[in-house]
């Protein structure tokens, strides 16, 4: 009977998206976000040039594009302690190993050969897209991301060179398994902060394992090789947004709280296509 009465509550939690049992949070965490996008502009001109956020990104501030609810976004956080400290440990291990990484990469990388890098596993992971702009019944955006795909992996010398946007004018959005399940009513369902991998959703971190079977990447062996590459990709990111998260932390009052808010706020707007969340893939290389 006990685990009957949980699973009722991770139904209810899923299929509702509101406050099950928990804390509850609104927009309280961070201070002064209308600033906050000039303060993160310390990488060189070279790595923020041309390279305008084509990713959907918590760090954004797109409070034009926000509906209330979006502004005051709510989440059940019934395990903030042991949230709080896995946010703890993902915090020392970016400030102590991933930035020390970045920043001597992108020193030693220069940066076109790091934007090189950047699109060719963009382009790796188009089946993620594709299957999930089928999902959701999106089949312009399928088709764009099918001819994007073709023609970056020929013309593009196998995704390099972001070929379609470049020269076809073809921009694409970013989707995964976690806006599907958004998209066919399922809420957040509860907080989570996953060791490594960051802030996250009950819904969000179902939709993970979906996204690891589609990954190619993981498919490489021996596994050592997979990790890898995960991580080059992860340090390649994180290479030309170094400063992002310090300058978030410095806006915070409360740094769990504020990205608690602006994950979920991020999340809710991607799920319901609000203009301006989901950022156009805009690259100039």
């Amino acid at each position: 009977m006990k685990y009957f009465q949980i699973l009722i509550v991770m139904f209810l939690t899923l299929t509702t998206g509101q406050v099950v049992a928990g804390n509850t949070t609104d927009q309280t965490g961070q201070t002064a976000p209308a600033g906050f996008t000039q303060t993160v502009e310390e990488n060189s001109p070279s790595d923020t040039a041309g390279d305008n956020d084509f990713e959907a990104d918590i760090f954004q501030d797109d409070h034009d594009h926000q509906t209330d609810q979006d502004n005051h976004a709510m989440v059940a956080d019934p395990l903030e302690g042991v949230n709080r400290a896995v946010f703890v440990f993902n915090d020392k291990l970016y400030m102590y190993l991933l930035k020390p990484l970045a920043t001597g990469y992108s020193w030693v990388v220069p940066t076109v050969a790091r934007k090189s890098v950047k699109n060719f596993f963009y382009n790796l992971v188009f089946p993620l897209r594709f299957v999930n702009d089928l999902l959701q019944g999106k089949g312009e955006a399928a088709s764009m991301e099918f001819c994007a795909f073709f023609i970056n992996t020929t013309l593009g010398f196998g995704g390099l060179n972001d070929f379609a946007q470049k020269y076809v004018g073809i921009r694409l959005q970013d989707e995964d398994f976690g806006q599907t399940l958004g998209v066919y009513g399922i809420g957040n369902g509860i907080y989570l902060v996953l060791p490594v991998l960051g802030p996250s959703s009950l819904r969000d971190a179902v939709g993970r394992a979906g996204t690891w079977f589609i990954d190619p990447i993981n498919y490489l062996q021996p596994d050592l090789l997979s990790w890898g590459v995960w991580g080059l990709e992860k340090v390649n990111w994180t290479s030309f947004r170094i400063q992002d998260y310090d300058a978030f932390k410095e806006a915070s009052i409360d740094p769990y709280t504020a990205m608690r808010n602006a994950y979920i706020q991020n999340r809710n707007a991607l799920v319901k296509d609000v203009a301006g969340a989901q950022k156009w893939k805009n690259r100039k290389d």
